[in-house]
């Protein structure tokens, strides 16, 4: 549930305390390196990271945990994949200034930080420059100048990293400052937070984005029922009440690649009143090709799901590609159910 005024800041020090070290992980565990499945690689530009709350949730013994493979840095992240590179949607083409990218019509999407609480072995980011590529590099002055020029502008969509990450006081002025522009009118949030630092969705940050006149779409990413828990759920369907909030998911080989385990990820999230937003082929980001699913297989999943559950518990498969304006819908072949 939704933490108490004391404990405002108690996600930061969770947050500090995350596991980051390979050893400690497969000894909490109880695996060695001759279990894993693949070799473990110490990736030096993008290391193990996890809170606690979700390593707790990794099945202990079993190397071939849903949560372990999307955390375990392996050596199958050293393959060079034909067809992947290190900017999948060819991202740089659409910054604008430090932290600004305009990638889809009426909408612009703000880099806030490179930082997160887990890291996701698929990330499409995980090569992004961060460093050089944050709307506090320059400050304000160049997102207001080009909000103010482009009123077609009606959304702005919080990045990383994971926006939520980004202290309370310094999301109150960019909020402020959104709110201040006319043109604008929805504030969407995507994040990993409410899944693996619940701690995180404070009274202070539902103040925050209560008090906003924007209409505020938080977008959540979960991937397998198994990161969900009781307090999570609870903390989700509070929020829920004051603002939409979607779940995407991103179809990952030997994760979450059958229709059984999607169908109880969206009921169970549905529960929180949580609707299924996406779910993404994979970003063909250096280093993820061993996660891929093919798009025949992703067809197979989406016909079961479509043909099992109702229609608001089925997401829209999607893939996005370099250029492009918007993510492309992947429909459903029939010929292949036969």
């Amino acid at each position: 549930m939704v933490q108490t005024s004391q404990s405002n800041n108690r996600w930061q020090a969770i947050l500090a305390e995350a596991l980051q070290d390979l050893d400690q992980l497969l000894s909490w565990l109880g695996l060695t390196h001759q279990q894993l499945a693949l070799p473990i690689s110490v990736s030096k530009h993008f290391p193990l990271r996890a809170t606690w709350r979700f390593v707790h949730k990794i099945q202990k013994g079993n190397p071939h945990d849903p949560l372990l493979q999307q955390i375990l840095p392996t050596i199958a992240e050293d393959i060079q994949t034909p067809g992947y590179t290190m900017d999948a949607l060819a991202e740089h083409r659409c910054s604008l200034k430090p932290g600004l990218l305009h990638k889809y019509h009426g909408r612009l999407l703000l880099i806030l930080t490179g930082a997160c609480a887990i890291h996701c072995r698929f990330c499409f980011r995980q090569h992004f420059p961060y460093q050089t590529n944050n709307i506090w590099q320059t400050g304000y002055e160049d997102l207001k100048h080009y909000l103010r020029h482009h009123p077609d502008i009606y959304e702005i969509i919080l990045s990383g990293g994971d926006p939520l990450l980004v202290d309370d006081k310094k999301l109150s002025v960019l909020f402020n400052l959104l709110a201040d522009i006319p043109s604008i009118r929805y504030l969407r949030i995507h994040t990993r937070v409410p899944i693996v630092l619940p701690e995180r969705l404070t009274p202070s940050l539902l103040k925050l984005l209560t008090q906003s006149r924007l209409q505020i779409i938080m977008v959540i990413h979960c991937n397998h029922p198994q990161e969900l828990d009781h307090e999570i759920l609870q903390t989700l369907k509070q929020f829920a009440q004051f603002m939409t909030i979607l779940n995407q998911a991103v179809l990952l080989r030997h994760i979450n690649d059958d229709p059984t385990t999607l169908a109880t990820l969206n009921t169970t999230l549905f529960k929180a009143n949580v609707l299924p937003y996406y779910l993404h082929l994979l970003d063909k980001t250096t280093g993820t090709g061993h996660f891929e699913v093919s798009s025949q297989q992703a067809q197979k999943i989406m016909w079961h799901l479509t043909t099992h559950l109702p229609g608001y518990l089925v997401p829209k498969l999607v893939v996005e590609q370099p250029g492009m304006p918007a993510k492309i819908p992947i429909a459903i072949d029939t010929n292949l159910m036969r």
